[in-house]
């Protein structure tokens, strides 16, 4: 049995505190240890472990941080784990949540829920995650888990290691997430739960005709059987429903911003400053494409089931089989005020040093437009496992797993826009289709003034250029995973051997089509904008906010304009829908390795460890299309690119072979200390979706081009399917006191070496667009040469008050801390450096690079807990200092993230050993959330998403 296999179980998780709350946590459990550790008998227990302790019963958030810090202190490698005895006992809402709590680890949120884990600074395309051991799929495109299709109440175990050793799947560079569900037979009692919490969104509440409540369910069965001569069976089965509301409020930029020149102002679009200009020191400003507030009404609802088996027919032959599925239907219904122009006869034009725009004057088209956006995900996961232990020292393992996600995501949205006459074909005040604004961008959120002529309100003023747009973009991913292992315990030094080989097979797919309808028939544009409005959908938008300017605009029913104009509520995807932005990627890995496990004496201190080394071979196939465009006027004078028809295939290839070492040894000091140190080499594959071999052909808007060249604002590949592995090498020391179950006192030194970061290419190519060649050049990404460095700590303390007088022993906490330095460099795909690829001559860009996305300076997690009888509270603090966030799904430019601190309060109580009470509130004070492009403090979009409460009740025999 290895060291693996030997953790204690003990202790439960701990409470969230503020940063002051959490530093005066620190000081406060460092004089408590100072004293001695004089104090309960079952915490000096675990000093002196060949004492038999007495029977003591742990339970709640203690247990749960009990069991965490015994895992931690026996595992070979540097590991960090949230683990519980018992299934549903983690202390959160969801898995995001969950992982937030372990030292280093932080998440991207979205709609105030923490999905993307970034550890120790680094964003999740860094990371790895696993599900029982196993790959799983996603539908974004890149290969972060989708924690949030796992209920955190049917999982029971986390771990993150940190440093790696070579029997871990490879991607792991920032460390390796794993996810475990219970093996029933191991669990060894039957249970029964069921839990039941009431949901309620007071932003939900602001929508009219709606209800800010939601819930929850879910159901759990754990049992085991003996069948005789066949063995002992054990199942494990739990179901989760969940209807809740996520309502969002935003003003936005788009995805695409300008490098604009304040001294050549022009009457219609600005004029663009290119690298070489601003390099020569020509000003420049940066603006977005569009700008938009937007309202959001949304609902979410899940299934999901998690089920095991295990079957143990011999003492010699362990048997399991798990499977995990869930369907998600998420709906939002966006109506936005648009101004489709803003870069369009700027005047008055101020911006600072950074080149952040901070005030203009100018006129734009203003729309008011509806987006009613579905997204179907199904996930499936299913895995066999065999272990048989032919002869006592042997063990032999083989594992098949299959995992697949589909995610469908359909967009019907419409246009209305403003122009010199009205729904009636009279005269509007301004007697334009571009209407006068000023923006301000002094303050803490950007503002927009319009001229007091024009109101937002008035329907009637949204009078032309009616469009309707259907998207359909189907995403499926698919891994198909063989493994095998044996381990043989040698004894001696070195107390195991084991190798083993895993094969891998990915399938990644991503395609959008679009049906586009124009129509210019201003009587039925009359009638339709009579038969479809509606009353401003929400009270007090961006209440919660700064500055606001809008605060209200004239809104349709999006599916009504769809069925008025169309004769349909969907009209369907478009006969043909291929396209050349399309994703096409097949991956194969093999890998193999040998590690060595030990376990001695260095003199007179206890040494245990890992060495070994794992080989990965990489092979990939990106296929894609390319087709001659033809041009389509739309009524309003604008054009638009389809493709032909006739589609030529491409297929790229890519193959890699990597070895990665590794090392990792554990010194007992003393038997409450430990010293760790480990070396290893790591790899990170790009995302499925950065490896397309398609193209992005964005047009600028606007009606005034002389050629379809000028049209062109840029044609972006969708990915570079050449991009190899993030490599590092790297290195960690850790120091760890144990001087109870109850506590721990840890910090981590990192280090990590990367062969570069990534730096756009651009290489000309000719499409066939109307009937003519037109030469483009097209940018991409590619490996750079430059050498980049993190440096960075980790600390972590955990302590039980129990040295305060009864009733303050109830007391506990955890705080930790995680600061990195890192000179990785991200450039913008339009606006940053760019290399030739013929000569490698770098021509310097217009801003800065990011740094790795996700990548945070500094990373807190804080918690308090209070326990006393069957009552349990705890605060969570959770911050992370502002960070490079990649858009998923190919090339894009530099979006960040500003700092944010949330904080969530958890309470239960336990009214017998059947029935718990329960309250959860996240985000309790209302953190937002806002992004800035292309650089840091030019706000590109401002998000409220308000704080989420649940109360509810847990019944378990």
């Amino acid at each position: 049995m290895t060291h693996r296999d030997r953790r204690s179980t003990c202790v439960r998780r701990m409470g969230h505190i503020g940063f002051k709350g959490g530093v005066a946590l620190w000081y406060l459990g460092a004089a408590s240890l100072a004293q001695g550790q004089a104090a309960p008998a079952d915490q000096a227990q675990a000093t002196t472990p060949d004492a038999a302790p007495p029977e003591i019963t742990v339970t709640g958030i203690r247990q749960t941080l009990q069991t965490s810090i015994a895992v931690k202190r026996n595992e070979n490698a540097i590991v960090d784990a949230l683990d519980s005895q018992q299934i549903g006992d983690l202390p959160a809402l969801s898995i995001g949540d969950a992982i937030e709590s372990i030292t280093g680890a932080t998440s991207h949120r979205d709609h105030g829920e923490a999905t993307e884990i970034a550890l120790r600074g680094l964003g999740p395309f860094l990371s790895n995650a696993t599900f029982n051991g196993r790959e799983a799929t996603n539908g974004s495109g890149d290969r972060s888990v989708n924690f949030s299709q796992f209920p955190s109440e049917l999982i029971n175990k986390i771990e993150i290691y940190k440093s790696q050793q070579a029997d871990l799947i490879e991607g792991g560079v920032a460390g390796t997430i794993e996810l475990g569900t219970i093996h029933p037979l191991d669990y060894g009692k039957r249970l029964i739960s069921a839990d039941v919490k009431a949901n309620y969104n007071p932003y939900e509440n602001r929508i009219r005709g709606a209800s800010g409540w939601g819930w929850r369910g879910t159901a759990s069965y754990i049992d085991q059987f003996h069948l005789g001569a066949l063995g002992d069976v054990g199942i494990s089965l739990g179901y989760q429903h969940r209807d809740i509301n996520e309502p969002e409020e935003t003003v936005a930029g788009s995805s695409t911003w300008f490098a604009c020149d304040p001294e050549n102002p022009s009457a219609k679009k600005c004029n663009e400053v290119s690298r070489e200009d601003a390099a020569a020191g020509a000003p420049f400003y940066l603006a977005p494409n569009s700008l938009a507030f937007r309202q959001i009404s949304q609902t979410d609802k899940l299934d999901a089931f998690i089920g095991g088996l295990q079957w143990k027919p011999t003492d010699t032959l362990d048997i399991n089989i798990d499977t995990q599925y869930s369907k998600r239907h998420y709906i939002e219904d966006r109506h936005d005020l648009n101004l489709s122009e803003p870069t369009y006869n700027l005047q008055n034009v101020q911006y600072d040093d950074q080149h952040r725009l901070l005030h203009d004057e100018g006129t734009s088209s203003v729309e008011a437009n509806g987006n009613y956006y579905e997204r179907f995900e199904t996930y499936t996961g299913i895995g066999g496992d065999v272990s048989w232990r032919p002869v006592d020292r042997l063990t032999v393992d083989a594992d098949l797993s299959y995992s697949h996600t589909k995610r469908s995501t359909i967009q019907r949205q419409t246009r209305l826009r403003t122009d010199a006459k009205d729904i009636y074909n009279d005269k509007t005040p301004i007697n334009n289709q571009r209407i006068p604004y000023v923006y301000d961008a002094t303050g803490a959120l950007p503002t927009v003034t319009f001229d007091p002529r024009f109101d937002p309100n008035d329907w009637t003023l949204f009078s032309d250029d009616a469009r309707f747009r259907r998207d359909d973009d189907e995403n499926r991913d698919t891994i198909y995973a063989a493994r095998g292992d044996v381990a043989y315990d040698v004894g001696g030094f070195l107390k195991q051997l084991k190798a083993g080989a895993r094969y891998s097979w990915r399938h990644t797919t991503a395609n959008s089509s679009r049906n586009e309808i124009t129509q210019n028939d201003r009587s039925l544009d009359a009638e339709v904008n009579e038969a479809c409005r509606t009353y401003f959908p929400q009270q007090g938008y961006m209440a919660d906010a700064p500055d606001r300017s809008v605060t209200s605009w004239a809104t349709f029913d999006t599916l009504c304009q769809f069925q008025h104009y169309l004769g349909t509520e969907d009209p369907g995807p478009p006969a043909d829908t291929r396209g050349i932005d399309s994703t096409d990627v097949t991956e194969k890995v093999w890998a193999g390795y040998v590690m060595g496990t030990y376990d001695s004496m260095l003199g007179a201190t206890p040494i245990r460890g890992n060495f070994g080394v794992r080989v990965v071979d990489t092979s990939l196939v990106s296929r894609g299309l390319r087709s001659d465009l033809e041009v389509v006027t739309n009524p309003d004078g604008s054009i638009r690119l389809e493709p032909t028809g006739d589609f030529t295939g491409v297929s790229i290839k890519n193959h890699y072979f990597r070895v990665l070492p590794s090392i990792n040894a554990n010194f007992e000091l003393r038997r409450d200390v430990i010293f760790r140190a480990a070396a290893y080499r790591a790899m990170s594959r790009p995302a499925p979706t950065d490896l397309s071999a398609g193209r992005d052909i964005r047009l600028a808007d606007g009606t005034d081009f002389t050629s379809v060249a000028d049209a062109i604002d840029q044609i972006t590949a969708s990915g570079s399917p050449k991009l190899q592995p993030i490599m590092s090498w790297n290195g960690d020391l850790a120091l760890e006191w144990y001087p109870n179950k109850d506590t721990i006192v840890a910090g981590t030194l990192y280090y990590k070496q990367f062969a570069g970061g990534f730096i756009p290419v651009v290489r000309d190519e000719d499409f066939v667009i109307g009937g003519e060649t037109v030469t483009v050049p097209v940018t991409q990404r590619q490996n750079s040469t430059q050498k980049s460095h993190i440096y960075g700590i980790e600390l972590t303390l955990a302590n039980r008050f129990s040295w305060l007088p009864h009733p303050l022993d109830g007391f506990g906490g955890k705080i930790s801390y995680s600061h990195a330095l890192s000179n990785f460099r991200n450039y913008d795909i339009r606006l940053g450096d760019v290399v030739d690829p013929t000569t490698g001559t770098v021509t310097p860009g217009i801003i800065p690079p990011a740094n790795i996305t996700g990548y945070s300076k500094d990373v807190l997690s804080a918690q308090l807990y209070y326990e006393i009888g069957g009552l349990s509270v705890q605060g969570i603090y959770n911050y992370r200092s502002h960070y490079f966030q990649d858009f998923v799904g190919g090339n894009a430019q530099l979006r960040y993230v500003s700092p944010v601190g949330t904080f969530d309060l958890r309470a239960s109580y336990d009214v017998n050993r059947n029935l718990r009470l329960e309250f959860q509130a996240l985000n309790l004070f209302n953190e937002n959330r806002i992004d800035y492009m292309p650089v840091y403090g030019s706000v590109r979009q401002y998000y409220y998403y308000g704080s989420k409460f649940f109360i509810g009740a847990r019944v378990r025999f």
